[in-house]
């Protein structure tokens, strides 16, 4: 997961090298500060570019979850429906056509 230092002057070269004021060890860790502030503004350039744009692969399969989703909601709607009409009729109610029930019927 770790990717290489992308090339720029500051990974390449530390610009506090030859700095009159500063002593060997200085520069050197005035240069690594350097390095590590250019690191965390590619770490958050990239982070606010993941957070803009929604991930395209995470999408599809999304997508296709969804879809098979949907079948299997529907597949499980049919199957209940399945079971209650397999149930038998109550024969103590009886049917609408024997029963004395005055209501019409279209």
């Amino acid at each position: 997961m770790a990717s290489p230092p992308p090339s720029g002057t500051i990974f390449e070269q530390n610009p506090y090298e030859n700095h009159p004021s500063l002593s060997a060890v200085e520069a050197e860790v005035l240069w690594e500060y350097a390095k590590l502030a250019q690191n965390v503004k590619l770490v958050t350039t990239k982070t606010r570019k993941l957070m803009d744009e929604p991930d395209q692969m995470l999408v599809a399969r999304l997508r296709s979850l969804e879809t098979k989703m949907g079948l299997v909601m529907v597949l499980f709607k049919a199957s209940v429906w399945n079971v209650i009409n397999e149930q038998p009729v109550d024969v103590q109610y009886g049917s609408a056509e024997t029963s004395e029930d005055t209501t019409i019927r279209q």
